[in-house]
């Protein structure tokens, strides 16, 4: 399947002014790197439906999936190019449990620059700090 790309999402869930970010855990892929939660949609998925499963996986977590806010390709050395998603997650139900990540936190936009993040992930990032990209 080399040289294929892969569709990802990024799920960018706000409270309050903050959004929800979360740390890679140690012994994957870039162990200790910050995202936001997500991850490959499957074979005949949508991306909301890939974004809302991974986010029952990942955060135990019924998402109400809002629109996509940006797109991006990227691909790391020696993987898969990918396509990534990055949707609106403005409701979601139960509690938020952390299933797989080694932290979680509440970071306020303005701060998110002081977090680690993928480098996929970075210019999402920036324009969200300019407000280029506005969390509606």
């Amino acid at each position: 399947m080399s040289g294929s790309l892969i569709s990802v999402t990024a799920g960018v869930i706000q409270r309050t002014g903050s959004v929800l970010a979360c740390q890679r855990a140690p012994g994957g892929h870039h162990p200790g790197k910050w995202e936001f939660p997500g991850g490959k949609v499957e074979a005949g998925e949508s991306l909301e439906a890939g974004l809302r499963r991974e986010l029952q996986e990942e955060l135990g977590i019924e998402a109400v999936v809002g629109p996509v806010l940006w797109r991006t390709r990227h691909q790391y050395a020696g993987r898969d190019p990918f396509e990534l998603a990055f949707l609106l997650v403005p409701h979601y139900t139960c509690t938020i449990t952390n299933r797989v990540f080694a932290a979680l936190r509440w970071v306020p936009l303005q701060q998110l620059g002081e977090l680690d993040f993928l480098e996929a992930d970075r210019e999402f990032v920036s324009r969200l700090i300019r407000h280029a990209i506005v969390l509606a």
